[in-house]
This record gives structure tokens, sequence and C-alpha cells, in this order.
């Protein structure tokens, strides 16, 4: 079954030109062998956003993917992106600017495949508009559908096996999800038929509470949007997207119904879609699509929110149905590399390469400004500029590219071959890839534009004297704002250097610098003492253990049974946690496990909390 989507936000990558994503083959000594690999957030061009450009505010953004198979090959269709993407094999893609195309981009669009003969979308921002169609989508040519059709906006086109249509659609924090019939052989216009679907339970779900991690001192209700339809087995699984597209803890949901008019019923294992902890953020507003090979895929949007609220990503994580019907998604280490699609049973897993960078030791050329910055909620965003700082050799330090956190970031004094960043990692390891997360200072861009290209080399030594040179894209024309570029050949390295040539903007400016492999060390040994307290609240629980001894941090899984733990939240540095996203009637399990840069330790054993 062909799907499709809407709404808002992330991305991938690697290439040739305009090409992007992870092409060559790669070794890995602990049996991966020649499997593509990828890295969320996405490594696309992203565009330019023009919907803050009255504010002058100047960054990427990618959202609302609508992903569709289509002949064989994928489209992907991005909120105000002022045209698409096409994909052969779901890692790398092309960007194509369409010949006739919505002024200001389209906004939460949807597609849908009928029958491998036409696809269809919609996603006019002004929220009503022509349903355009093609049998084309690679010519970029599209034909307008002589009728105007509403709520098209943030909405779900869907075409049943019995050629009955449906558009869903709704994004409030009040009114709910619903679905109008249209008549596909008749200018999609409506039936008449139109029904209220589903709403939000926040006194029941706390997942679907507004605010960063799930709490806001003045806000209560999350905002339910991004309709999304996938029917597997006979059954219809209606998604929908909560609390909000700039919080950690932005996620899909999924209500179950025998008829795509439902009723529906609500999934106990919700979230499906979940990534609230690790570096980058959420995992909602998404689409799930059906590979050729069977293996679905959901893609969702990711909140960066630097620059902006709507400052976002995309992401793609493998989704299954369990014995019981069940539809979820695998997001566990969600922004460590993973398998591509073309692995014959770990596609999209995590492929083992660990974190080798964290906290590790910057110096850098020159600082314009250091920026750290944390979001606790809608009100209270806190935004701190580091002082400069230097070691005895007069270098200039920075604490912000190896921390983690996409949020904060490091802009150079200008944007030329003399800016550079060091290194030194807290220990040597084996270097499989890199991940280049760039940062938007004052670009002055406020749409699509074609041309822009980072130019960089990566240099790796073991002794901090003797270079080698690792990546050189120093004459490339790849446009990659989250570049994810793996080695041909793993490396021995304690430091790693990047030599910027020149990148889009006035100055240099990069928010992470992460580097992927394994360390030569022990893995962490397993958690003790974890105890979990659920709180009266019983949406909210308090976790605590004991800390393991060189351990980065810990991953939290959790599920409605021992077989089903679907969902967890990774952590760094601390050895207890807070999360408000539980259901308040549903009993849990629950298990931990500690990670460093050489591997994950087992599983703890799992705990029951009715």
């Amino acid at each position: 079954m062909n799907k499709v989507l809407l709404s808002l936000t992330l991305i991938f990558g690697l290439a040739i030109n305009t090409v992007f994503g992870q092409e060559k083959t790669n070794s890995n000594e602990n049996g991966h062998e020649n499997f593509k690999t990828y890295c969320n957030p996405l490594d696309i061009d992203y565009t330019y956003m023009v919907y803050n450009s009255s504010r002058n505010l100047s960054y990427r953004s990618g959202a609302d993917p609508a992903v569709i198979e289509f002949r064989g090959e994928y489209y992907m269709f991005v909120t105000r992106s002022f045209g698409y993407w096409h994909s052969t094999d779901l890692v790398n893609w092309k960007f194509i600017k369409p010949q006739q195309w919505y002024f200001e981009g389209s906004n939460a669009p949807t597609a849908f495949n009928y029958k491998d003969s036409l696809v269809y979308f919609a996603g006019n921002p002004a929220g009503y508009g022509s349903i355009l169609y093609t049998d084309d989508p690679k010519s970029g040519k599209w034909t307008p559908t002589p009728s105007i059709s509403n709520n098209i906006q943030d909405s779900e086109l869907f075409i049943d096996d019995d050629d009955k249509t449906y558009l869903y659609w709704g994004s409030s924090n009040l009114h709910p999800l619903q679905v109008k019939m249209l008549n596909k052989n008749d200018r999609f216009l409506e039936t008449g038929v139109k029904k209220e679907l589903i709403n939000l339970v926040e006194e029941k779900h706390g997942w679907e509470r507004f605010g960063e991690n799930n709490f806001h001192p003045t806000l209560k209700e999350g905002y339910m949007e991004g309709a999304s339809m996938t029917k597997h087995n006979g059954k219809y699984y209606l998604q929908y997207a909560a609390p909000g597209t700039q919080f950690n803890v932005y996620a899909d949901g999924a209500y179950i119904g025998e008829t795509p008019l439902g009723p529906f019923t609500y999934m106990k294992n919700n979230p499906m879609s979940f990534k609230p902890g690790g570096f980058t953020n959420g995992a909602g507003h998404g689409i799930t699509v059906k590979q050729t090979n069977g293996q679905y895929w959901h893609f969702a949007t990711m909140a960066l929110a630097s620059n902006a609220q709507w400052e976002r990503r995309l992401c793609m994580f493998p989704t299954y149905f369990d014995e019981d019907g069940l539809m979820y998604s695998t997001t566990d280490y969600g922004d460590y590399p993973r398998f591509g699609p073309d692995h014959p049973t770990k596609a999209g897993q995590h492929n083992g390469w660990m974190l080798l960078s964290y906290k590790g030791q910057v110096t850098v050329s020159s600082s314009l400004t250091q920026i750290m910055k944390f979001t606790s909620n809608d009100d209270n965003v806190e935004i701190t500029e580091l002082p400069l700082e230097k070691n005895t050799n007069n270098d200039v330090l920075s604490k912000v590219l190896t921390d983690e956190n996409p949020k904060t970031f490091w802009v150079a004094e200008a944007n030329n071959d003399k800016q550079w960043i060091k290194i030194e990692m807290p220990k040597p390891g084996k270097i499989y890839a890199f991940q280049l997360n760039f940062h938007d200072h004052e670009t002055g861009i406020y749409t699509r534009t074609e041309g822009l290209r980072h130019r960089f080399s990566i240099e790796v030594s073991e002794d901090g004297k003797n270079w080698q040179t690792a990546v050189d894209r120093s004459s490339s024309n790849i446009d990659a704002p989250n570049a994810y570029i793996v080695l041909d050949t793993p490396l021995n390295a304690k430091y790693v250097r990047y030599k910027n040539v020149e990148v889009p903007g006035a100055n240099f400016a990069m928010s992470e610098f992460r580097v992927f492999g394994l360390g030569f060390g022990k893995t962490p040994a397993n958690v003790k003492g974890f105890a979990i307290k659920r709180e009266t609240d019983r949406r909210d629980a308090a976790f605590t253990w004991k800390p393991v001894k060189g351990a980065q941090g810990y991953n939290i899984r959790w599920g409605i049974a021992p077989d089903k733990l679907y969902q967890s939240w990774q952590v760094y540095d601390t050895n207890e946690h807070f999360m408000r996203c539980l259901d308040r009637d549903t009993p849990y399990y629950f298990s931990i496990e500690a990670y460093n840069e050489n591997g994950i330790s087992e599983k703890s054993e799992i705990i029951y909390v009715p």
C-alpha cells in the first residue's frame, strides 16, 4: 500500500553534486559488511525558510514530510521547500524544482500514489486550492484538478482500494481531527460525508501534554495535527502528532479502525514514534511509507529550535506491526549511525558505532560568539553567551561543539580557509564516520537558493602532530548542512581537525561536530540499583540508578509488555530522570542500559510497575 502525508520538519544525506545520503558501502570490523548507513537528522540540502523573513530570521528547516513510493522509487515533500526530493534507495536524495509550484512553498503537504498511475498532491499554504496530479513527478510538471478544495493544509489524502477517497485534516489545541469524503472521479468534489474523529485526551495520555518534557506552567492543551493514514492487514491506522513541533517530546500516536471513517480506538502502546532524548529530539508529524520489499519506514519532524521554534529537521525510523497489530517505530540511539534500507535483517537499526567525540576538548581558530541555549518550556529559554577563553597556547576554546546539544553553537569571525576546529577526543578510537551539524548565523538567505555548498577537509591524528586527510571536500559542490560522511576505510585517531574553505553565509558557524566509531576499551558494566517511582499523577515517573564507571550515559526502555519495550529515552551524564509521558491507566515494564564510546551494556532486569 502506498502512503503519504503532510506537515512539519527534518533531514538526510551525502553524495555527488546535489545528491545526498551515504552512497558508499562501508566495512565494519564487527561484521557489518557492505551495507549503506544513514544518520538522523537526515543529510539533505534543506531549504532556507521564507515565513520568518519579515523578522530577518534566516535559517533552514525541514518538517512535515510526506513520502511516497511511486513505480519503485521514492518522493519526499517537505514544508516550505519550494520543491521536493527524489530517491531510489531512501538514503540518497536529489532535489527537484517543479515547473509550477506555490510561491510561498507548500505547507504541511500530503501526497498519494494512486495505483502507480498518478501522484496526487496538496499543500497550498492558504489552506484551500486545487489538488495537483502528475504521472511523471521527476519532470516537475503538475496539473491542477479543475476545482477548489478546502482543508488541504495539514491534511492527509487517502484513496482506499475501492477508490473511495478521504481527506483527513486538523491542527488545533481545541478541535478534533476530521475527515470528509471526496469523489476522485469528479474533480475531488465533496460528497457530503463529513465526520469528527479524535481529539487529545491529556488527562489520560501524558505524552500529549504541551511543553518541553510535557510540561508548561500555564498552557496545558497540546496541539493535535499531522493526520496520516496507513492501511495494514485490513486495519486503518490513523496517525496524529502532539503536543507541539518545537518540543523534544513531539511524537506521533495512532488510533486503529475497521474502516477509514472509524470508529477509531486508541492504540495502547502509544506513541508509535517517539524520540525525546539524545542529540536531536522529536519524531512527530510524520508519514509511514512502505518500501518495495515490504519494510515500513516512518519519516518525521525533529525539533532543532535554535534560531526559531520552527527550525526543524527530518528523521527516518523503521516501523513495524507486531503480532497484536500494534504499530511502533524503533528510535533507540536514534541519532547514531543506522543501517540503511538495504540491510536484509537490521534495516534502520543502530549499527553499533558509538560517539567518540562527546565532551572532547575543542579549540577553534577564532570566535565571534559562542551561545549556550537550553529550552525548559515556552516561557523559559535560557540563553548564555560564553566569555572568550583561551588555553595556555593562546588557542580559543569552545565548549559547545561536543556537548550533544543542537541548540548551542559557535560562530567564527569569518568564512574563509583560515578557520578551523580541532577536537582532542577523551580517548582514542577507530573512526568510521563524521556528522557535521552546521549552524545558520545571520546568513541573510530566505528562500530556496541553488549553488550553495560546504567546502572543507577533515584530518585525523593519533598524536596531534602527524596528520592525515580523512575527508576532502575542499572543491565540493555539495550543500550539506547536516553532512554525514562515512570513511572508505576506518582510521585510528585521538585528534580530529576540520579545515574550512567556505560555507553559506558571512560566518562559518557550527552547532555540533560528531565523530562516530568504536573505542578500544570495555563496554560499561550493567546498571545496578534501577528504581522507578510512579507519581501520584500516574502520567509521571521518577527514575534513579547507581552510576556506572566509564559510562557516557544511559538508555531507559519501557513498554506495555516485557517483549514490547518499544519506547526509549537516552540521557547523558546523570543517574536520575523524570518523565511525564506515560498513559495514566497503563501499567508498564522498564529496563535500563549504560553506554560509552566502546559499546552498550546488557539490559537490566525488566521491572514491572503497575
